[in-house]
This record gives C-alpha cells, sequence and structure tokens, in this order.
C-alpha cells in the first residue's frame, strides 16, 4: 500500500504549522500556561493544533485524530497524530529547536511522519516503503540513512532530563552503559532522532513521552534503516520509555538499559 497521497497532505499540514508557529516565535507577548501535567503551553501551541486540524476536517473527514493540546476526535483505524510544537519549553526561551510532528497511524502502526523545524531551516520525512528524506537549510533535498557504526566505542547516544532517568531507576545503567560509548550528548525532543536518522549518531532514549512525542519520529527512523523500541519491549502505543538506534546497536544498548 502507497501512502503517497498521505505524505503529501502531511508535508501540506507542515507548511501550516511552519506559518503559524513562526508568527508567535521569541513573540513578547507569547502567552504561556501551565497545564496539569507541569508542562508548559503556549498559545502558539494551540493555534499550530488548531490550524492543522482544520485542514484535516477538510481533507481527511473520516480519520480520528490525536492531539496534545485538544485530545481526541473521531474513532477510525486511520489517526492523525499531532504535537504542534515538540520542544515548547525551548520555543518559550527562544531556542530554535523545536518542530512540529505530523504522524498518521493505520491500525496503531505509524506509517507516515513529517517533523518540521522551521526555526532551524529543516524538515524530515518519510513514509512506509519510501525512503526516508530531508530537506537542508539551502533547501537541498535528500535521502538519508543511519549509520553503519557497529560497536559501542565508536558509537555516540543522546538522552533527554536526567531526572527523568533517575526518577525511571536508569540513571545507574544510563551512566554505566556511557563509560563504553564514544559519545554522550543530549541534543533533546526530536532533534535526537533526526540526528540517528541522518547517521550522524547511533543511540536515543528517552524517558516521560506520549504517543504524539514518538508516532511521527518512528517511520523516519525506520525508513532510514533503523529501529524503534520501548525501552524495554516493543513500540506500543503506552509506551514513554523509548529506545532508537541504527539496528546494528539494539541489541547492545537494550541489554545495556535491562531492569536488573
Amino acid at each position: 500500500m502507497t501512502y503517497a497521497d498521505d505524505l503529501a497532505l502531511a508535508l501540506e499540514l507542515a507548511d501550516i504549522a511552519d506559518k503559524v508557529a513562526l508568527e508567535r516565535f521569541r513573540a513578547l507577548d507569547l502567552k504561556v500556561e501551565t497545564k496539569p501535567d507541569a508542562s508548559p503551553v503556549t498559545d502558539a501551541d494551540r493555534a499550530t493544533e488548531q490550524a492543522i486540524k482544520a485542514r484535516l476536517a477538510e481533507a481527511r473527514p473520516n480519520d480520528a485524530i490525536i492531539g496534545e493540546e485538544f485530545g481526541n476526535s473521531g474513532n477510525a483505524s486511520r489517526t492523525w497524530i499531532i504535537d504542534p510544537i515538540d520542544g515548547t519549553a525551548n520555543y518559550m526561551r527562544g531556542v530554535p529547536i523545536w518542530a512540529s510532528l505530523i504522524s498518521l497511524a493505520v491500525d496503531g502502526k505509524p506509517v507516515v511522519g513529517v517533523v518540521s523545524a522551521p526555526a532551524l531551516g529543516r524538515r524530515w520525512w518519510a513514509a512506509a516503503g519510501q525512503g526516508a528524506h530531508t530537506r537542508d537549510i539551502d533547501g537541498t533535498e535528500r535521502s538519508i540513512q543511519v549509520s553503519k557504526i557497529a560497536d559501542a566505542e565508536h558509537a555516540s547516544i543522546s538522552y533527554n532530563n536526567l531526572r527523568l532517568w533517575d526518577q525511571s531507576g536508569k540513571l545507574p545503567q544510563l551512566i554505566e552503559f556511557s563509560r563504553t560509548l564514544w559519545r554522550t550528548r543530549a541534543y533533546g525532543d526530536f532533534y535526537s532522532y533526526m540526528l540517528l536518522a541522518e547517521g550522524t549518531l547511533e543511540i536515543v532514549a528517552e524517558h516521560g513521552l506520549q504517543v504524539y512525542d514518538i508516532a511521527a519520529l518512528v517511520p523516519i527512523v525506520e525508513e532510514a534503516g533503523g529501529e524503534f523500541s520501548a525501552l524495554e519491549g516493543p513500540l506500543t502505543a503506552e509506551s514513554s520509555s523509548v529506545l532508537a538506534t541504527n539496528g546494528k546497536l539494539h541489541a547492545l544498548a537494550t541489554k545495556a538499559f535491562e531492569t536488573r
């Protein structure tokens, strides 16, 4: 099955999201609130999600939608999963590492993913069977693939908030594993996974995620030749701790993070 039309729509949705979110980026009157889960939300998050959903209502009225800010609508085998601004904390502080994440899942499996980071001038996209691609800051488009590094001593890992690692009880495993690796960094949010898909690092592991943080990343990593799972076991819609690798190091990383 081809998802070319859905990918074209997802790219159109990303254009819409870019325009809305960029207009409010670094705005002096940006409105910031705290959600019940203690995470921040801005008026730009909400406006971006509303703009995406308005276009989906026209183009795919029978599809379901999962959105971070306004919840779920519909009940269908095809579900669009939207994170209007991934990296809201960066966005509200003026850090340009944020993106709109747009995914289509069919029967629970993400098959289309678009990650658009307009403040960086970058975009990444993939659809099942069509490979993974990026657009560079100069407008050049190219296919991307994960690295071929297969040994820990030459591998680089990116992870998120150390507090979440501590709360998960896996901070000791992260520290121990890091001693075997070439490089440890915390690029954060979507960006770590896109660097993985481009072949510039080999392992990403994070805690405290939701389905809208993850879905758009999966097709891009997998179509680039990588592997995506929960930190311990298969990836599901309920997974909040995830592991993505170039595939060659997945078993090694999985073993490193096993519960002991």
